[in-house]
């Protein structure tokens, strides 16, 4: 019996109250409606470790945390995530979608302590084994307007100055300038039914027919 192909992997990531998450959701029940198996999962978190480090890394009483110490924390949820759920789902040919993976290190924490993305990649690609994402889509609207949307009480990251930011979005948009081929950038600030349109059209380039 011949083994089933290799899954897509596919990320969603931009700023909190960019509509990532919502985009993620109705993209799932969309290929699931279309028989496609499909596994999403959140980063950091999906896995019992992996959520226990995403409540050391958003509670705001750990102001004192070194950047290269979040950035740390990150990858090991991610190698957590990667070895226990994301690697057999690509195995069995699903479909994978994750609100948020190693784009989000490479805006949020790029920078810190001098941190450079070579740095951040060469730590990713030890924590996910090399099993990089298909696509990326980058959900892009205003800083203000984002976090606008954040109804909520903000996290630890969340309540950092406007400044970082829109440093923030400027390192998410710089991602996608370098690397065409396997990010696409959403107009996040569209409605609903237009960003899906959006996420559609470039997912059906990685997924095929």
């Amino acid at each position: 019996m011949s083994s089933p192909a290799r899954g897509v992997f596919i990320v969603f990531d931009g700023p909190e109250g960019s509509g990532k998450t919502t985009q993620a959701a109705r993209l799932r029940a969309r290929l699931e409606n279309a028989g496609r198996s499909v596994l999403l999962v959140r980063d950091p978190g999906t896995t019992r470790i992996g959520e226990q480090i995403r409540s050391i890394l958003l509670n705001p009483d750990h102001q004192e945390m070194a950047m290269r110490c979040e950035m740390l924390l990150y990858m090991a949820a991610r190698a957590q995530m990667m070895a226990e759920v994301i690697a057999p789902a690509l195995d069995e040919g699903k479909v994978v979608l994750s609100d948020r993976f190693v784009s989000s290190t490479l805006a949020y924490q790029l920078g810190g302590e001098a941190l450079t993305a070579d740095e951040i990649r060469r730590v990713a690609d030890i924590a996910i084994r090399g099993k990089w994402p298909d696509l990326t889509l980058i959900f892009d609207m205003p800083v203000e307007q984002s976090m606008a949307r954040v109804r909520r009480a903000k996290d630890r990251i969340e309540q950092r100055p406007m400044s970082y930011h829109e440093q923030v979005r400027r390192n998410y948009l710089s991602q996608a300038e370098g690397d065409a081929s396997r990010y696409v950038v959403i107009d996040a600030a569209r409605s609903v039914e237009e960003v899906e349109k959006q996420v559609w059209s470039a997912v059906e380039r990685v997924l095929g027919p």
